[in-house]
């Protein structure tokens, strides 16, 4: 199954739109990737307008990538995995972990997680809308719901009304109040252990970790334990500790590009390509600023990239001419 494979990249609102992915591509092509989460109702109020590319369309070097969906009404979710997966998409997820306060405010993300019925019901809709595979990315807890056996009974509970087996769980929980997004990224400990007890008690379940977990060495250990790894700002930060994961993880005859190098000037007729359609180059080039994270000179590449963007008529030869600050 193409959405089951040993790594993924997390679905990060700003962060994995086409373009990221697109360029993820010229680093890893066997790597699960997830679209930024989609709200079911945005899908449907686009597909009245007739704009669904804008939401939906992905090159199909993306493959394979995951649809993730955000919402909490069972029938807009189930149209919205129907309407969706014309587009050719492996796989559709469901978000149970955003703590922001706009899914806050519309009783969904990991608000979810207090009512895992409500959540079965949904992917049971989904399920008989659509015939990808699915899956649900949630916390380990939520607020003062943080013990084991609130998780357990979450998953036993989802399985139940839809079948679903396949769970990303993110090792820490989530707190609605006091916390921003991106503190709850950081703050909540990881607790790696209470994701090992739900393989062990439930082993027919395809149970992927999310996490912390920023280096080869921490997936190789991780998979000893569970079924999948996916990592998530780590992969944006520093795009390029994904530059052997398709021969190290799925066994690949080799890599897409042998260098950072390689992987920047891939991107230039895609660029070209973005430019012409009269998009912004930082469009793209925002997300390519980690590819020589640690790499002497990687400051004067990322101020060159800044300065030309600004200045430029014409983006042609813009990664080529951005390499001459490391000669």
């Amino acid at each position: 199954m193409k959405t089951q494979g040993p790594l993924s990249i997390a679905p990060m609102m700003d962060c994995t739109d086409r373009h990221f992915r697109y360029f993820m591509r010229q680093i890893t092509r066997e790597t699960i990737l997830y679209t930024e989460m989609v709200v079911a109702g945005t899908i449907l109020h686009s597909y009245k307008r007739g704009d669904l590319k804008k939401y939906l369309a992905f090159d199909p070097i993306e493959s394979p990538l995951v649809l993730q969906l955000g919402g909490s009404c069972p029938e807009s979710l189930a149209e919205a995995a129907r309407i969706s997966e014309e587009f050719g998409y492996d796989g559709i997820n469901l978000n149970v972990g955003c703590p922001s306060d706009r899914v806050q405010s519309g009783r969904f993300g990991v608000c979810l997680m207090t009512s895992p019925k409500m959540v079965g019901e949904c992917m049971n809709a989904i399920s008989k809308a659509s015939q990808l595979p699915l899956s649900v990315k949630t916390r380990i807890g939520v607020d003062d719901h943080d013990d084991y056996d609130f998780l357990r009974d979450f998953l036993r509970i989802v399985h139940e009304e839809s079948g679903v087996k396949h769970y990303t769980l993110h090792a820490r929980k989530a707190w609605l109040q006091g916390l921003s997004p991106a503190q709850n990224r950081d703050i909540p400990p990881l607790n790696y252990d209470r994701v090992y007890k739900i393989k062990e008690e439930f082993p027919e379940f395809f149970i992927e970790i999310n996490g912390g977990i920023k280096q080869t060495e921490q997936i190789e250990n991780q998979l000893n334990r569970v079924d999948a790894v996916m990592i998530g700002r780590a992969a944006y930060d520093d795009p390029w500790i994904f530059s052997r994961v398709d021969t190290d993880f799925f066994n690949a005859d080799q890599n897409p590009s042998e260098s950072r190098s390689d992987a920047l000037l891939a991107m230039q007729s895609y660029l070209d390509k973005l430019t012409a359609q009269g998009h912004k180059p930082h469009a793209l080039v925002r997300h390519m600023m980690g590819i020589f994270k640690g790499q002497s000179r990687a400051r004067l590449w990322r101020a060159f990239l800044s300065n030309e963007m600004k200045q430029r008529d014409s983006y042609e030869n813009l990664f080529e001419d951005s390499l001459k600050v490391f000669s």
